[in-house]
Parts: structure tokens; C-alpha cells; sequence
């Protein structure tokens, strides 16, 4: 998927936050339907952040995608299943605030499909620790962290698909 030669025009937008945005941003971008994704920050109090740990902010992968091919519900899908929503402060061993499983809603009814998925989990016997925050300004990543296992040819070591649903 080359960035610059996709056409954006009929994009929805959605950010999940599930640990280390490298592997997030690897299930993504493989799935039917996604035009683009871009890595970076959400949620916290610091403008221009980086990955520290110490401004608020969740490592999150933005996700632009076509409703004609895919829907909301089915990325949310896509993000309990690629991360251990259970896991408190931290993804895997990744620990720290910046790694905290959080969906970032944009309208009334990503939070509708959002809430219905926790239940969904809930009634499943998971004791769900991801977070529905509304979304706020997302900044950007550097360079470097963009498409980071597509360019080492590698895949996520604490992002692991498992069917759920």
C-alpha cells in the first residue's frame, strides 16, 4: 500500500491504541478495506509529543477506510483480536501508560459498536480493560515508526491474531 498514490476521497476515519503501534498498525494494513494508516499519538495533555511515556498519550494507529468495503465494527473486531485487551498499563511486555489498549470514538456511533463489542467480551467472561475515550488531536509519529514492519520485512512480536468472534 503506497501512501501517496491512494485516494482518500471516500475515507472514514478510526484510532485504535492497542500497545506498540507497530504491530497495530501491521494487522491494519493487511485488512480488506483499509486505503491508509498512519501511526502516532492520542490522549494526552502535551502538543508534538513522542514516545515517552510521560505526556498522556496512547501509541495509536490511525485508520482510514472504505465503508463500501469494510465497516467500523469490522475493524473493532479486528482490534480485539489482534491485542490482549485485558492486560492493564501495558501491552505484552511493553509497559507504560503510552501502551494502554484505548478505542478514540469520533461519533455516537463508533462508541454504539465500541460499547456493544466490551459487552459482547464481557458476556464471553473477559474482564476487558480497554477504555472508550473520544478522540482528540492525533499527532503524528516520526518518520521511522511508519510501516515499520512492512520495511524490516518482520512481524509483530506481541501482536498475534486470534479468532474471537
Amino acid at each position: 500500500m503506497n501512501e501517496a498514490k491512494v485516494d482518500k476521497s471516500n475515507c472514514e476515519t478510526a484510532w485504535f491504541s492497542s500497545g506498540c503501534f507497530w504491530g497495530t498498525e501491521y494487522h491494519f494494513r493487511k485488512a480488506p478495506g483499509v486505503i491508509s494508516t498512519i501511526v502516532g499519538y492520542m490522549g494526552g495533555d502535551t502538543e508534538h509529543p513522542v514516545c515517552s511515556g510521560t505526556t498522556g498519550h496512547a501509541e495509536t494507529t490511525e485508520v482510514c477506510f472504505d465503508p463500501a468495503k469494510t465497516s467500523y465494527e469490522e475493524l473493532v473486531k479486528l482490534f480485539f483480536e489482534t491485542h490482549d485487551f485485558t492486560q492493564i498499563g501495558g501491552q505484552g511486555p511493553d509497559i507504560g501508560e503510552q501502551y494502554r489498549s484505548v478505542l478514540f470514538y469520533n461519533s455516537a456511533e463508533q462508541l454504539e459498536i465500541a460499547r456493544k463489542y466490551i459487552a459482547l467480551l464481557t458476556q464471553k467472561g473477559y474482564k476487558v480493560a480497554t477504555s472508550l475515550e473520544p478522540a482528540q488531536t492525533f499527532w503524528e509519529a516520526e518518520n521511522y515508526h511508519q510501516q515499520y514492519y512492512d520495511r524490516k520485512q518482520g512481524t509483530p512480536y506481541c501482536h498475534i491474531y486470534r479468532k474471537i468472534f
